[in-house]
């Protein structure tokens, strides 16, 4: 794959972080609009070559509030996903894979899920997984999505 960098303004230049620990064409993405992950080990994105890999995103706020439902928490991870992808360079319809984790799982949450996923992604339709899980990493915390994306279809080898 060719590796392209998309320019978007200033926003990549203050979202990309520099670490020199990172192998060449490799970059950390952490926007502004998210929480720092770093103090809990991690990177919101991973940018490498056209490839970009979206941390699992739950819905808490900037402030780091969680809804106390399950429709609110699925909307604002998918807000959350949709930043990342942007500060990586990327859209919605350059995602190919999401893996979502639900508490608890059941039909109705099945159904929530779809709607709020057609909403982001419309009628492209990224393969996904959905692991049905009995709690996440924060109390109260009822979704979590990651992604990944290629960023430039143009030029990928068939």
């Amino acid at each position: 794959m060719k590796n392209i960098i998309h320019t978007i303004g200033a926003t990549v230049m203050l979202t990309f972080t520099a670490n020199p620990g990172l192998a060449e064409g490799i970059r950390s993405v952490n926007p502004p609009a998210l929480y720092d992950p770093a103090p809990n080990g991690y990177s919101h994105a991973m940018v490498a070559d056209d490839l970009v890999m979206i941390a699992g995103q739950g819905g808490e706020n900037s402030q780091g509030d969680l809804a106390p439902d399950f429709e609110s928490q699925v909307a604002q991870a998918y807000r959350n996903l949709a930043i990342a992808l942007e500060a990586a360079g990327a859209r919605a319809n350059q995602v190919v894979k999401l893996t979502t984790y639900v508490v608890d799982h059941d039909q109705a949450k099945l159904a929530v899920l779809t709607r709020q996923l057609k909403a982001v992604f419309g009628t492209h339709l990224p393969t996904q997984a959905l692991v049905p899980v009995p709690r996440l990493a924060l109390d109260g915390m009822l979704f979590e999505v990651d992604a990944i994306a290629v960023l430039d279809f143009g030029n990928v080898q068939r």
